[in-house]
């Protein structure tokens, strides 16, 4: 290979990684905003609904099934995977900041710590009330959200024994598998907000929540971030500068349809509920 050729082959390969770089750097801004603006809604609207009237302001909310008169330890699961969602949507995109990782290893492994136990927590709550009380929606789709509450427990476990035994990298690797898969609830919620503007709700009835689409969601709201998530890693790692210029291009269209929702969710539903 001639000098030259292998100074164009470096350069391509330098362009790639830094366009991947900063596909995943917007990612990260994008979807960190919805998030917090998720934590903000979720602190606005439950918040003094639960300050002022306990538990039974649960009432007050849209939640289906969210206060079963005499369900004490269900409603208390309610509660608590509610407000247990303001920390997970907060400390989740904090420990995905390299400059803290490396300036205030406390923090981040204190805030680490916690995103862990809570992300485990809420999603024992979250199986706990699917399975004990009336489902919604059908069979498959309760099927598909518990898949993703299981996802959580196993990929925190194995994020906590890498960190536990200093291989740093498998532990970063698992680490993001377990804030994809703990931000579930939110990839969900963004993605039919996107599909409705886009497809004009093509497989979904809004009002009972229902069709073809709603049960792909159910399994795609962690499976299609885990997959791009992977889809970023390989390119990353051992890519070529081919396969990093089309990661980069997949992961930027997945974060553009995650803004869109984004934007809608907090005009359409978040804004006029607080």
């Amino acid at each position: 290979m001639s000098a030259t050729a292998a100074t164009i082959r470096f350069d391509a390969d330098r362009t790639a990684r830094n366009v991947l770089d900063a596909s995943a750097k917007f990612w990260w801004a994008v979807t960190a905003l919805g998030q917090w603006l998720f934590a903000l809604y979720i602190a606005a609207y439950f918040g003094p609904k639960l300050a002022l009237h306990g538990i039974e302001g649960l009432q007050q909310t849209h939640l289906f099934n969210g206060f079963i008169p005499g369900d004490g330890l269900g409603n208390a699961a309610v509660a608590a995977h509610v407000l247990l969602a303001i920390v997970i949507m907060v400390g989740g995109p904090l420990q995905l900041i390299p400059q803290i990782r490396a300036r205030f290893p406390a923090f981040h492994h204190w805030t680490g710590r916690i995103y862990v136990a809570t992300a485990v927590t809420s999603s024992i709550a979250g199986l706990y009330l699917i399975w004990t009380r009336p489902l919604f929606g059908p069979l498959v789709n309760n099927v598909g959200t518990s898949l993703g509450g299981v996802l959580v427990i196993i990929f925190a476990a194995i994020a906590l024994r890498h960190a536990i035994a200093r291989d740093i990298p498998t532990h970063q690797r698992w680490a993001l598998r377990l804030f994809m898969a703990a931000s579930a609830v939110w990839f969900l919620r963004v993605a039919v907000y996107a599909w409705g503007f886009l497809t004009g709700g093509a497989g979904m009835d809004s009002e009972s929540f229902s069709g073809p689409f709603v049960t792909f969601i159910h399994f795609a709201q962690y499976l299609l971030p885990l997959a791009v998530l992977e889809m970023y890693l390989r390119a990353r790692d051992r890519g070529t500068a081919q396969a990093r210029f089309v990661a980069a291009a997949g992961l930027t269209a997945f974060t553009l349809v995650t803004g869109l929702g984004v934007f809608l969710l907090v005009a359409g539903s978040w804004l006029p509920r607080i």
